[in-house]
């Protein structure tokens, strides 16, 4: 429908503040499981979980050093005592026993239900007579204070086994009662913030409390003015990530409006065709964060830095237009004459990034939404509206010595045809010899953190004593204490296999089951029972009996004492351990055991198998995410397959001819080729975002093909469209290849493919395509 002037011009100015609308109601994101899959497996679900909103999401690990060790202790406990009060943690630890006062008070109350070693020979005479003995053995160390304290209630010694076995767990060196590295020079404080791992803005505040909190601490001590503190972690990340991607969109969003700019101004000399010819961009733009937003409920930074792209892209229309407005013509009449091959032009690339539009990832089908509806909004409006705000009389004077030259270039280009296919076989062989090795699935495909942030992270996490456990155990039940008891039977067979040298060690949660809880209940004597056996104990041990008068009560008071729940452990350190180990998700409960030191892990998987008929996955978390980018390069791979049969039928149905759609299809075949050939030997491993740049480079550079192919009513029209090719060529170019100056690996990857893909097309069409001018 062809709206008539002024009636077009008003809808456009209100399709424009509708969208200003939209957006300005939008929340805009930065969370990279976007760009997980959607629809994952059951486990590989679980792990994106835990990537998004875990518990292991909430860690912050600080490290503080470039002070003498004293002074970094005394910043380590200035600190961690000011962010104890912070609402935005809900923990924070650095080795002190201040802030652990209901971990301690957990332990103590529920000893007997949590303590492994209860058991009915635990309180014979025999058993406590070899847990006083023990007690004897602790006066000379640094557990002499708390065991005299604890003795009287507790002489089986179910408290100091406790507290040895959380001792025994990985955990960073002790300097002057905090957490320190090996090499003990620098302090360690571990946090758990309050706000989820995807919730950015908590992780931001809570990033500001820790920072606030060691400038407070360091201006307190005359000595620290040299210390400094870094932090790490998944919500570190997340904060850097989404500051970089914002940074990256405004400054390549401005660099290239700048340089797209100034070759318009260059071109055309008027600022007044300058400002025209950016409309179809803006207008793109906003439609596209709008479409987005309405569709998605909120709009990835990502996707606001590959807005970078419609700048090239959609200014393409306009130049397209203004380069072919010939001298005493209308632009309606223009418009007329190139419509059919620009619409053509734009279904094309509608049906490239449609590819994007219905992948597995979020973010990719918040790309893909967002080119799709940019490109239908900078087309209408270069349709619809700029014909009407065109000034009278205008078209573009060319330089006739740089045209004669473009079109010398263009007529002699077909000689280097043959030397283009044999190039495109060379490189055909190369990548057939090498497809085993050119792609990469793993995570770090698209982590924009820097090189440095992740040797930090490692840094840090060795510092802190903890381990890179890569492999887990994960059982599911609709049921908590289903899974809880499962989880104890499986953890017996895994011990025998720790003895065996299959594994290093597991970690279990610091919950047992309500039937193992009752079964230690059990296994209490009565009060005058153990009263008995605690005086034959003593025989021959330097105690006095009166000291223990409070045993028998407190034996008594246990076997009658509440069982330990979920809800009792929260608000500790204990409970957040135990969040980390047994989550809820879509009504069932999973319980992840981390395993350390796994030597074999089929043979550990088959051992486990064997011994107990127990459902489990063993969770190779590396494994696992490379098959997951794996699978989902294979459905990228037949989305891109789909989106090339789209194009090629798109293709004859518009062009009607066979021969006709196979040499506009075989220029972009031959830069499919070279440009992948050219990653590879560039030493790039390939992601599924590069094969996506791949079909997002034949639909951009179908354009091109298609507009050699167009039959020209004249040399100078010939002439017109050559130009307008080449300047629409160096916008796209610029839109795309600044992407590749990007830290993200996402934009990166698309940005660099589709930028030399463009280039390639348009190089290529002009040697293989033969004109059909009259």
């Amino acid at each position: 429908m062809r709206f008539r002037g002024h009636n077009a011009v008003i809808v456009w100015l209100m399709f424009v503040a509708a969208c200003v609308l939209v957006i300005s109601r939008t929340h805009f994101t930065a969370d990279m499981s976007a760009f997980m899959p959607r629809n994952p497996t059951p486990t590989q679900k679980l792990m994106v979980d835990q990537l998004r909103d875990g518990v292991v999401s909430r860690l912050i690990l600080i490290g503080v050093d470039g002070a003498p060790p004293p002074v970094l202790a005394q910043l380590s406990k200035d600190m961690a005592a000011a962010l104890r009060t912070s609402a935005e943690l809900a923990a924070v630890n650095n080795g002190e026993q201040t802030g652990m006062e209901k971990d301690f008070e957990l332990l103590w109350h529920n000893r007997y239900l949590l303590s492994d070693a209860v058991t009915p020979q635990r309180f014979t005479a025999a058993g406590l007579k070899e847990s006083l003995s023990g007690y004897l053995d602790l006066l000379g160390t640094p557990m002499s204070g708390m065991a005299q304290r604890v003795l009287p209630k507790d002489p089986s010694g179910e408290l100091i086994h406790l507290l040895e076995q959380m001792q025994g767990e990985a955990h960073p060196a002790m300097q002057d009662d905090v957490w320190f590295s090996r090499d003990g020079t620098r302090a360690m404080l571990l946090a758990h913030t309050q706000g989820a791992g995807n919730d950015i803005d908590a992780q931001e505040r809570a990033m500001r409390a820790i920072q606030g909190a060691f400038e407070n601490a360091r201006k307190a001590v005359p000595a620290a003015a040299s210390a400094q503190m870094r932090m790490t972690g998944p919500g570190v990340f997340s904060v850097e990530s989404r500051a970089s991607i914002r940074d990256d969109a405004w400054r390549l969003s401005l660099i290239a409006t700048l340089l797209v700019s100034s070759m318009l101004l260059l071109l055309y000399r008027s600022p007044r065709v300058l400002a025209l010819g950016l409309f179809p961009v803006a207008t793109g733009a906003l439609a596209g964060v709008a479409a987005v937003s309405l569709g998605f409920g909120s709009v990835h930074g990502i996707t606001l830095g590959f807005g970078v792209t419609l700048i090239g892209e959609g200014v393409d229309y306009a130049i397209y237009l203004f380069t072919q407005i010939e001298q005493h013509d209308t632009p309606q009449n223009t418009l007329s004459r190139i419509w059919p091959t620009l619409r053509v032009g734009v279904l094309l690339s509608i049906c490239g990034f449609s590819a994007m539009l219905f992948s597995g990832f979020t973010g990719l089908a918040q790309l893909g939404l967002f080119s799709i509806a940019g490109l239908i909004g900078a087309v209408s409006t270069t349709r619809w509206v700029l014909p009407q705000l065109l000034p009278q009389g205008f078209s573009v004077h060319a330089s006739t010595r740089f045209s004669s030259m473009l079109m010398s270039l263009v007529r002699r280009a077909p000689r280097a045809r043959l030397l283009l296919l044999a190039a495109t076989a060379a490189a055909a062989v190369f990548l057939l010899a090498q497809r085993n090795s050119i792609w990469n699935d793993s995570l770090s495909s698209m982590s924009p953190v820097p090189k440095e942030s992740l040797a930090l992270d490692e840094q840090l996490r060795r510092d802190m004593g903890a381990p890179d456990v890569r492999y887990m155990l994960v059982l599911s039940d609709s049921d908590q204490e289903n899974v809880l008891q499962q989880g104890e039977a499986i953890a017996v067979v895994m011990s025998k296999l720790v003895g065996q040298g299959m594994l290093a060690g597991f970690d279990m949660p610091p919950l047992p089951s309500r039937a193992v809880q009752q079964a230690r209940q059990n296994s209490l004597p009565d009060g005058p029972t153990a009263s008995r056996n605690l005086d034959a104990a003593l025989h021959g041990l330097p105690f006095r009996s009166a000291v223990f008068a409070p045993f028998a009560q407190e034996i008594a008071a246990a076997k009658q004492q509440p069982l330990l729940d979920r809800a009792a452990m929260q608000g500790s350190n204990l409970g957040l351990k135990l969040d980390s180990f047994l989550v809820r998700r879509d009504g069932k409960w999973s319980l992840m055991l981390p395993l350390r030191g796994v030597k074999d892990p089929a043979g550990l998987e088959q051992g486990i198998r064997h011994a107990t008929e127990t459902s489990f996955v063993l969770l190779d978390m590396k494994q696992e995410s490379e098959q997951m980018f794996r699978a989902y390069r294979h459905e990228a791979a037949k989305n891109a397959m789909l989106g090339v049969l789209a194009i090629a039928a798109l293709l004859f149905i518009s062009l009607r001819s066979p021969r006709r759609v196979l040499q506009v299809l075989l220029p972009l075949a031959a830069a499919v080729i070279v440009v992948t050939a050219g990653l590879v030997l560039a030493g790039h491993n390939l992601s599924i975002f590069h094969l996506i740049g791949l079909l997002l480079a034949v639909a951009v550079g179908s354009n091109y093909a298609l507009f050699f192919d167009r039959r020209c009513t004249s040399p100078q029209d010939r002439e017109r469209t050559v130009t307008s090719l080449l300047f629409a060529n160096m916008s796209t170019m610029l839109g795309f290849g600044l992407l590749s100056f990007s830290q993200s690996p996402v934009l990166n990857a698309i940005g660099s493919t589709v930028a030399i893909g463009a280039v390639l097309s348009l190089i290529f069409s002009a040697i293989l395509i033969v004109g059909r001018d009259d």
